[in-house]
C-alpha cells in the first residue's frame, strides 16, 4: 500500500483529501501474482446516475472472424487513468488508508460508470477500425487479419493510433502475430473459437454447491459459455429451479446428476466456426417438455462436413409448456429468433420454407 500511494501521488493520480466521503481501500490478488487496488464505492454507486453506453458482446467479436488466420492481443496499461475526474467532483472518490485520506484526480476502478466511460473513449479512438479488423472490450484489444502481411499493417495502425492518444500496452500481456490467442476466456484461431481450457478445468473442478448463492455463482459462470453447449437451458433446468426463492434449496441426487452432466458437456464441447454470410446456413430446432434448443451450422469447404456456429436454448415458461411441440419451436424467440438475429447481424439472409 505504501508503494501504491507514493507512486500514485507522484504520478498525479491522487491527492490528499479533506472530503466528508471515505470509501474502504484494499487489495486483491491478480492472476500474475501482483495486487490490484480496490475501493468499496458501493455507497457512491448506489446514488450515481448510470451511464448506459453499451459494452460489446463477445459474440459480436466472433461473428467478424470469418477468414482470419493471424491474431494479435493487446492489453492496455493503466487505461482508466487517462480519464480525468470532472473538476469539483474529485471529493466524491475519496478513500481511507492507514496512511491517510486521499481522493482521485483520474478515473479509478470500482466506479459503476467507469466501464461505460472508458468503452466510449476507446471506441472513439479506434472508431474507423472497430469491427473492421479489431474488436475492443474495455482495455483488451483483439486484432485479426487474413494474412501476415495484412496483419503487420493492421497492428502498426493500431499501435500508432494508441500512441497518438497516450495509450500504452502491457508488453508482457500481449501476443503478436499468432495463429491462436487466448481472449476473454476463449481461444481464438483460424479454426474458430473454443473455450479456454483453464475455464473448462474450473468448471470440471467446481465442487457441488452447498447453498443457493453457490449454485447461482456456478450457473453464472457456466452461462457465459452457453453458446458452446447444445440444449444448455434444458440441461441446467433442474439446477435453475433450485435458485428460485419460492423453493427450498435441497441438493438431491437428481441435482447432482444434472450438475455432473452439465460439467461433462463442457469437456466435450466442440469448436465453433465463425459464420460466413456468403455461405448457406442450416438451422436445426427441437423442443422438449422443458425447453427449446437450436443449432446454427454451415458446411465446411475443406471437409464438406457440417460444423456448428452457435447453439441456442431457451427454458420454457409455464405458459409455453402448454403449447404443442410445433408452437413451442415457432414461438421461441431464443430458438428461432436467436438464430435469426445472429444471421441478420452478420449480413446473412434467411429463407422461409413452407
Amino acid at each position: 500500500m505504501e508503494k501504491y500511494i507514493s507512486e500514485s501521488l507522484a504520478a498525479g493520480f491522487i491527492r490528499p483529501s479533506s472530503s466528508p466521503a471515505g470509501a474502504g481501500f484494499f487489495f486483491v490478488g491478480k492472476k500474475d501474482g501482483s495486487l490490484r487496488p480496490c475501493i468499496d464505492y458501493r455507497g457512491l454507486n448506489n446514488i450515481t446516475v448510470k451511464n448506459t453506453y453499451p459494452l460489446p458482446l463477445m459474440s459480436s467479436a466472433f461473428e467478424r472472424l470469418q477468414g482470419a488466420s493471424v491474431f494479435t492481443k493487446l492489453d492496455l496499461r493503466n487505461a482508466y487513468h487517462l480519464v480525468r475526474i470532472k473538476k469539483g467532483d474529485e471529493w466524491k472518490t475519496a478513500f481511507n488508508t492507514p496512511r491517510g485520506h486521499f481522493e482521485y484526480l483520474v478515473m479509478p476502478f470500482g466506479l459503476s460508470n467507469s466501464p461505460a466511460v472508458f468503452q466510449a473513449l476507446i471506441n472513439d479512438v479506434l472508431r474507423d477500425m472497430v469491427d473492421q479488423f479489431i474488436y475492443v472490450y474495455l482495455d483488451d484489444i483483439l486484432i485479426f487479419s487474413s494474412s501476415l502481411q495484412q496483419h503487420v499493417q493492421h497492428v502498426r495502425r493500431v499501435l500508432q493510433r494508441l500512441l497518438e492518444n497516450g495509450l500504452f500496452v502491457k508488453a508482457e500481456k500481449c501476443e503478436f502475430h499468432a495463429q491462436s490467442v487466448p481472449f476473454l476466456g476463449h481461444i481464438v484461431s483460424s479454426e474458430g473459437m473454443r473455450m479456454d481450457p483453464k475455464k473448462v478445468k474450473a468448471v470440471v473442478d467446481w465442487p457441488s454447491p452447498e447453498s443457493r448463492k453457490a449454485l447461482q455463482r456456478f450457473l453464472g459462470f457456466a452461462n457465459f459459455y452457453r453458446r458452446f453447449i447444445r440444449n444448455f437451458s434444458q440441461l441446467a433446468a433442474p439446477l435453475t429451479a433450485l435458485t428460485s426463492l419460492s423453493t427450498t434449496f435441497r441438493w438431491s441426487g437428481a441435482a447432482e446428476r444434472a450438475f455432473s452432466d452439465l460439467k461433462g458437456r463442457f469437456v466435450s464441447a466442440t469448436i465453433l466456426v465463425a459464420p460466413d454470410p456468403s455461405r448457406q446456413f442450416v438451422v436445426e430446432v427441437d423442443a422438449s417438455e422443458v425447453g427449446v434448443g437450436a443449432v446454427l451450422s454451415q458446411r465446411s469447404s475443406s471437409d464438406d462436413k457440417m460444423h456448428p456456429c452457435a447453439f441456442f436454448s431457451h427454458r420454457l415458461s409455464p405458459a409455453e409448456r402448454n403449447y404443442d411441440i410445433g408452437n413451442r419451436v415457432i414461438g421461441s424467440q431464443t430458438g428461432v429468433g436467436g438464430v435469426a438475429s445472429l444471421v441478420r447481424g452478420i449480413g446473412g439472409t434467411l429463407y422461409r420454407l413452407d
